[in-house]
């Protein structure tokens, strides 16, 4: 290596025109192009096509483009939800020895944040009533793939049926179909029922092949699912394993997972720390002791120094980048602490008394609003006979197209999930809004 011309580049990755062409021949390819699949709309050509610019004119260019977005009042949820966010976890979570901190290899000079993952994980243990929390997945999406790459593993039969409600949204199913291709995962679809399980069908659609059974509380359309002991009994009676999706804030007012026999629980813990960000998420990842060497990802543990004093670490560390390949459970990369911090952050600002007000405000201003909307001539709400948490469908006697993009106009944010339904999502930060929303959808449903 000592008379090798390090000036392009490492002198440890070849380089030379022979090394590379050694190295082309070898896979069979004639170029450095043909190792890369790009297409030529996307390719860069050497020029951004960006003209330089002063400091104060990119300022009033950018000001001018923002200034151009709709500016609407959204009564959106289907998995994104916007809770305040106190100003305390900003002032906490962008103190430089977070901001710039990534995963806590080295304990000995990362204790405080591994104390607030410890601390998270805690907190999540509390409210899902199961033994173990990991220190945080990608999103829902990805928790929810790796609870059935889970349950394969620790299941004692053979089997390949992963069951979902067929509520479940399509991002949500489309991630886990992708994580269930490699192992053979088979994803099938049960029935609901008026925006609950329908048991006899999930009975119906369960036998010895299945390996997990998923469901929600509370529901992509915003219902309290009424049947979880019976859905948690069902799996357990054809040994699969009961995964349930939730998110902090319900978790501290419905019932509690382990108490209705769910062995998983996945979902996303963004609901806290976090305002609406439309993809970015905390992946909340808990089950039982039992499953813990199963665990994706990463688990903070508590520990002693050599002098005695409580420490914490990174107690196991289950993915490829860690362990030997064959042993590894997961090849997840990020583990959003940062996220997670703010989470933990938000929790303890609002302790316990102050999650259950929360939880029980997404109840009362659902059914609030849904009566306001239900009393408008030509729209019945909530459409499900159910509690609901957050968010409910309600049903427009006009086709609900043209009602979504008048809301818009008027300056409200809707979904459309069907020719004559909306769903309605309200929380703390847009209730403001509602005397003026219901009387723009009142005028848009004539």
């Amino acid at each position: 290596m000592s008379g090798r011309d390090t000036s392009a580049g490492s002198p440890y990755a070849p380089h030379t025109d022979a090394e590379t062409a050694a190295m082309l021949d070898a896979v069979g390819a004639d170029s450095l192009d043909d190792l890369f699949d790009v297409p030529e709309s996307v390719r860069f050509d050497g020029e951004f096509g960006i003209d330089e610019q002063s400091e104060a004119a990119v300022r009033r260019e950018l000001r001018r483009m923002l200034g151009s977005n709709r500016d609407l009042t959204e009564f959106l949820g289907r998995g994104h939800y916007d809770h305040y966010v106190p100003s305390l976890v900003d002032h906490l979570s962008l103190r430089s020895e977070f901001l710039t901190s990534y995963t806590q290899y080295q304990p000995e000079i990362t204790q405080g944040f591994l104390q607030a993952l410890f601390e998270y994980q805690s907190m999540l243990v509390e409210l899902t009533g199961l033994d173990i929390v990991n220190a945080s997945m990608y999103d829902h999406a990805t928790a929810l793939a790796e609870a059935a790459l889970l349950a394969s593993r620790v299941r004692a039969t053979s089997g390949n049926r992963v069951l979902v409600p067929d509520y479940l949204l399509e991002n949500r199913r489309s991630v886990l179909a992708n994580y269930a291709d490699g192992p053979g995962l088979a994803v099938e679809t049960y029935a609901t029922d008026d925006g609950n399980v329908d048991v006899d069908a999930l009975a119906d659609a369960l036998d010895e092949d299945a390996v997990m059974v998923y469901a929600e509380n509370p529901t992509t359309l915003g219902t309290v699912e009424e049947n979880l002991a019976t859905v948690g009994r069902l799996a357990d009676d054809h040994d699969a394993l009961f995964c349930l999706g939730s998110d902090p804030v319900a978790l501290s007012l419905l019932q509690e997972p382990a108490s209705v026999g769910a062995d998983v629980v996945v979902g996303d813990a963004a609901t806290l720390g976090l305002p609406t960000s439309y993809g970015m998420g905390l992946g909340l990842f808990a089950t039982r002791e039992e499953f813990v060497r199963q665990v994706p990802g990463r688990l903070v543990g508590a520990a002693e120094d050599a002098d005695g004093n409580r420490t914490y670490t990174l107690t196991l560390q289950t993915r490829e980048q860690h362990i030997r390949r064959e042993r590894a459970t997961s090849n997840i990369c990020t583990n959003q602490a940062w996220v997670a911090l703010r989470a933990a952050i938000h929790a303890a600002y609002l302790g316990p008394s102050g999650l259950v007000d929360l939880a029980e405000d997404c109840v009362t201003l659902a059914r609030d609003l849904a009566e306001r909307l239900d009393a408008i001539t030509g729209v019945k709400a909530p459409v499900h006979d159910r509690h609901h948490f957050r968010e409910f469908v309600a049903h427009t006697d006009q086709p609900a197209a043209p009602i979504v993009d008048d809301l818009e106009r008027e300056g409200f944010a809707v979904h459309q999930v069907g020719e004559h339904e909306v769903q309605v999502c309200v929380t703390d930060t847009n209730e403001h809004a509602v005397d003026e929303f219901v009387a723009s959808f009142e005028e848009v449903s004539r």
